[in-house]
């Protein structure tokens, strides 16, 4: 591709504002230049872009003007910005975008980041039973703690009922001190955070005196059905195939499930299959109110650290497997 030149005039913009856009020490236009191969040249009103992406660094560069002008500005910004071009251009040639969802989950607005997630957050909300693969990062357990916190704020449902298997990772839960309970709080601390973030951690825990949210291991849901709920099975890859069985037939009446896991991660012992993987090959041909979302690297929202690990730790399992 030949190189191109992008002017760009922004006489508009105040002191503050081209402050913002820059970053401490001009640090998000040289994250601009490594992200697209291009230069930025000129002064603070006039700017000139040079390189084979030059054309989509400036339209990039205007959104993130917006941002700057609102004083949203911030790494956290364009690093969401980043990761939704990375995810865009990731997208099957043909394909619809799918619509975004944005609504509101306590204290937080949210919406999708990538088009994976939107496609995630419409599954929830318009299926049954929704199953999520994808790494560590990638929004699977927080946007599901979002869409249940929405859908008891509106009534939707009666109570949330968060779960996870109490699987050791390495460790011995038996060593750990205290009682039972002591023991297995450390394993549902994720599902404490997320809640905690949106609802602010007073009314997490008059809800939960309330017995409006519930958040226990995996084995106490034995036995039970469970109407009028939003379910959440999360750490789903360390299911037994009987775990997750037992767990998908707890479903009852005007309830919605949720199983999240990331099959990279299965901490069981290596003769047991995880339940994630058996329950994704056994319910692939269910079409009627059950939907099974993936998501990727490019779909990570933590630090972008985050996804170069994730994506070095996918290849090396690609070039192991060869």
């Amino acid at each position: 591709m030949a190189l191109t030149d992008v002017h760009l005039h922004l006489t508009g913009l105040s002191a503050a504002t081209l402050r913002q856009l820059c970053g401490p020490k001009q640090a998000y236009l040289r994250r601009l230049q490594e992200a697209f191969g291009v230069c930025f040249y000129g002064h603070a009103g006039n700017w000139r872009i040079e390189g084979e992406q030059a054309l989509i660094a400036a339209d990039l560069l205007e959104t993130l003007i917006e941002q700057a002008k609102q004083g949203n500005m911030n790494e956290q910004t364009l690093e969401a910005a980043l990761r939704l071009h990375r995810a865009k251009e990731a997208e099957p040639m043909g394909e619809e975008p799918p619509e975004n969802i944005n609504f509101q989950a306590g204290r937080r607005n949210i919406t999708g980041k990538t088009p994976n997630q939107c496609r995630y957050l419409q599954a929830m909300e318009e299926s049954v039973l929704t199953l999520s693969v994808g790494p560590a990062g990638s929004g699977k357990t927080y946007l599901a703690v979002a869409m249940a916190v929405a859908a008891l704020n509106n009534n939707k449902v009666e109570r949330i009922i968060l779960t996870r298997p109490a699987v050791e990772a390495g460790e011995r839960l038996g060593f750990l001190p205290g009682d039972l309970q002591q023991k297995v709080d450390p394993y549902l601390i994720p599902l404490f955070d997320a809640l905690s973030d949106m609802l602010g951690r007073e009314k997490m825990l008059a809800l939960m005196e309330q017995r409006r949210i519930e958040i226990a291991p995996l084995a106490y849901m034995r036995g039970r059905t469970l109407n009028d709920a939003f379910i959440i099975l999360d750490e789903a890859q360390n299911t037994t195939q009987s775990q997750m069985k037992m767990f998908l037939t707890r479903l009852g009446f005007a309830s919605r499930m949720v199983v999240t896991g990331d099959v990279t991660q299965v901490d069981l012992p290596r003769q047991h299959l995880s339940g994630l993987l058996h329950a994704v090959h056994v319910l692939r041909h269910v079409k009627n109110d059950v939907r099974i979302c993936y998501l990727k690297a490019h779909d990570v929202v933590r630090h972008r650290l985050v996804e170069h690990i994730v994506q070095a730790y996918e290849q090396d399992a690609q070039t192991s497997d060869e």
